[in-house]
């Protein structure tokens, strides 16, 4: 099988090394990765933001750029719940009506394609650290998964999965929340952040790399002794 791999603007600028394994694994999964150089921006911060017209420039031309009918597979569920949510609003009885119905069944984030397509769940990966898991609010509400992080995270050698308190609440990671309720935003991921921290791990996981940077920073600001981590980068680990 040939996919296309989407990879969101933050990860492409902050965590190459993210987008890299995310190849990798997909490759030990049998997959043959197939990646447009061209491609930049979901529209998903233009339109969170309310720039409503900026993001659908944005989603013409990411329908232009997979507009093949191969599998378009994300190592992000933000970005994923946003095509599949906002795209139909934005692209009805448009001239990109039928590109976007055909996309919206045919794009997939990491986990979900890797357990739920693929059905391929062990990649002999090692990682001997005590982890938590955290569910975003777009893969947890937006896409409906989070037992395919658990199911992989099951399968890494050394591993030891504990679940924090209230995993299902926000951490206050959405941007414009970020850029425009500061204090608000900044007590949800201390709330989070501290829930980790009770469990005893030493990272927290996620499927989303904009969850991940938010609490990242809360962590450095307050020098705390825990760190964060794509699933990707574990699950690379072989």
């Amino acid at each position: 099988m040939t996919i296309d791999l989407f990879i969101p603007c933050s990860i492409d600028q902050f965590y190459p090394e993210t987008a890299m394994n995310t190849v990798k694994v997909l490759e030990k999964a049998g997959v043959e990765v197939n990646y447009n150089p061209d491609q930049t921006c979901c529209g998903r911060f233009a339109y969170n933001a309310g720039f409503v017209e900026e993001a659908k420039v944005l989603g013409d031309k990411f329908l232009s750029e997979f507009c093949d009918d191969r599998p378009v597979v994300s190592p992000s569920a933000s970005c994923i719940a946003y095509i599949k949510k906002r795209f139909p609003e934005l692209f009805f009885n448009t001239a990109n009506h039928l590109n976007f119905k055909r996309l919206e069944k045919n794009v997939y984030e990491l986990t979900d394609f890797l357990v739920n397509v693929l059905h391929f769940d062990d990649f002999d990966a090692e990682f001997p650290h005590k982890v938590t898991f955290h569910d975003s609010c777009s893969g947890l509400r937006g896409l409906g998964i989070g037992q395919e992080a658990r199911q992989l995270l099951s399968k890494v050698k050394g591993l030891e999965l504990v679940e924090m308190k209230q995993r299902d609440v926000c951490c206050g990671g959405e941007f414009t929340m970020a850029m425009n309720h500061e204090e608000v935003s900044v007590a949800m991921a201390s709330h989070k952040v501290r829930n980790a921290l009770n469990t005893g791990a030493e990272y927290i996981v996620s499927t989303d790399m904009s969850c991940l940077m938010h609490q990242k920073s809360y962590i450095n600001a307050n020098g705390l002794p825990i760190q964060v981590i794509h699933i990707a980068d574990i699950l690379a680990n072989f």
